[in-house]
């Protein structure tokens, strides 16, 4: 893949520092082509390269620094290239609101990551305390919405329209006793609790037993498993991570569920079917976001992405792509890289077409119209089950 945008960043830096010097020791017209040469718009975003999700912020990173080289290559934005910086929050918060501070130092116009909520959520101030406007590309926690921050946006919509949408599937398929596990994260605690919501509401017809916690990289669920089996239900949602998705389905079969069991968004990607046979995987589900392997529509910049990376793309790639759009789009219509200009643009965004389909925000930063698909898993792989 070359030289990552990080040290592409550091090279450049490098090398005008190295022309400035020369210029100031007689380097005449090279110094002056320099200092004229317009700085590129700077974009920041943090995915989680290393840790358990980081297939999925490779993915992220790909498809963000994709979307940039396709503006540069058609001009860039106001005269000037877009450079994207990408950092390694690893999906910790502690680490993510130290990268954010890095991010800010290198004067970042709008920042376009955004995976593992518990990571993004406590980045917003620090970025709002700067002025950066954020287009959140996969974070969907409703705990992004509680400060009530006007430069958040959120191009995958929230937790409260996933929980809506999984309660809608279980009741097609007859579900009536249904458990929650969560890792104890922002995102997974947030999609239950709006699914217990969503169940709750008359006509439904389910009924949500219990909640429950899991530790995040355990070896086994077993004890866990071995529990949700006594409780006589008919479906497990469990609303975390495919690390811990895959370990949890391993542990229920293993314990005699046979039932339904539902994966949030955050586990339709990377090896959640990874060592899982045929017979552990018969009624496992998936509320999905973007699947670009589902999805014809995206069959053209599938292929782009595929000929740029030497792989074909997976889940969070799209997302990415779309916040970058989205970011490039405001700059534009602002006309500037203020950060009050370019929040302004965003939040007036005018139905903007991207892969995820046209998007609008409302007043607190969601969007209109987020996309889901229901998957399962269908010879070993996941399939879409077709809207009904």
């Amino acid at each position: 893949m070359g030289i990552s945008p990080r040290f592409g960043t550091l090279l450049t830096v490098l090398v005008l520092a190295g022309a400035t010097a020369l210029g100031g020791c007689g380097g005449g017209d090279a110094a002056t082509s320099t200092a004229e040469a317009p700085a590129a718009i700077r974009l920041g975003a943090l995915v989680p390269l290393s840790g358990t999700n980081a297939q999925s912020g490779r993915e992220m990173r790909d498809a963000a620094q994709m979307a940039v080289d396709e503006v540069n290559a058609a001009g860039g934005v106001l005269g000037r290239k877009v450079e994207l910086l990408v950092l390694d929050d690893a999906c910790d918060p502690g680490t993510a609101v130290v990268k954010a501070n890095d991010l800010v130092a290198q004067d970042i116009t709008v920042s376009v990551g955004g995976y593992c909520s518990s990571a993004t959520v406590p980045t917003l101030k620090v970025f709002r305390d700067a002025g950066v406007p954020m287009v959140i590309a996969l974070a969907t926690s409703t705990d992004l919405l509680v400060p009530k921050y006007d430069s958040i946006f959120l191009i995958s919509g929230t937790v409260t329209a996933e929980g809506a949408f999984a309660v809608a599937a279980m009741r097609r398929m007859g579900s009536k006793r249904l458990i929650i596990v969560n890792d104890g994260t922002s995102f997974p605690v947030t999609l239950g609790r709006t699914t217990t919501e969503a169940a709750a509401k008359p006509g439904t017809g389910i009924e949500t037993v219990a909640t429950h916690e899991l530790s995040q990289g355990a070896p086994s669920y077993a004890r866990l498993a071995k529990q949700i089996v006594g409780e006589k239900v008919d479906t497990v949602y469990f609303t975390g991570y495919y690390g811990e998705a895959n370990q949890l389905i391993k542990d229920l079969r293993t314990a005699g569920f046979d039932g339904r069991i539902f994966v949030g968004d955050g586990a339709t990607d990377g090896p959640l079917l990874t060592g899982l046979t045929a017979a552990q995987t018969k009624n496992v589900y998936g509320t999905a976001l973007m699947v670009p392997a589902l999805m014809p529509s995206l069959a053209g910049w599938s292929q782009r992405f595929a000929k740029v990376t030497g792989r074909q793309p997976g889940a969070g790639g799209p997302e990415a792509y779309d916040a970058v759009t989205v970011a490039v789009d405001a700059i534009k219509r602002a006309g500037s890289v203020d950060h009050a200009a370019v929040r302004a643009a965003i939040a007036a965004t005018p139905d903007l077409p991207l892969l995820s389909g046209t998007v609008k925000f409302n007043p607190d930063g969601t969007r209109e119209n987020p996309v889901f698909l229901l998957l399962e898993v269908r010879d070993g792989k996941l399939a879409e089950v077709p809207a009904g």
